[in-house]
């Protein structure tokens, strides 16, 4: 886990949102919720592209060990690993847009670069 921000569950609690919400936010390339969860999420979908980029066996299977959708997989392995074979990292942007209205956390947009 790159953080050690529990969010406020258990460890298979959290894991199973990061994966859910990684798997979503590669799937969509853009995605809102707060800014202590787009913090944990951002590491965790730039490690997915850089599997993408090595393109192996190997990594597709380590991908797909994480990512919950095999449609999800492919697509980062043949359409956003190469459109970042140039960049060594930072594929992930946050940008914070206030408080939430209903119990005022801080939200944030998380988007590929």
């Amino acid at each position: 886990m790159p953080g050690t921000r529990k969010l406020g569950k258990t460890t298979d609690q959290r894991m199973a949102m990061l994966r859910q919400q990684v798997t979503d936010f590669l799937d969509k390339g853009r995605m809102e919720t707060t800014a202590t969860r787009a913090k944990e999420l951002a590491p965790l979908a730039e490690k997915m592209i850089t599997l993408g980029k090595d393109n192996t066996l190997a990594s597709r299977r380590q991908a797909l060990s994480f990512i919950t959708r095999e449609d999800v997989v492919t697509k980062v392995f043949k359409e956003l690993a190469p459109k970042y074979a140039e960049r060594n990292g930072g594929y992930t942007r946050i940008t914070k847009i206030g408080p939430r209205r209903g119990d005022a956390a801080e939200m944030a947009i998380v988007e590929l670069v």
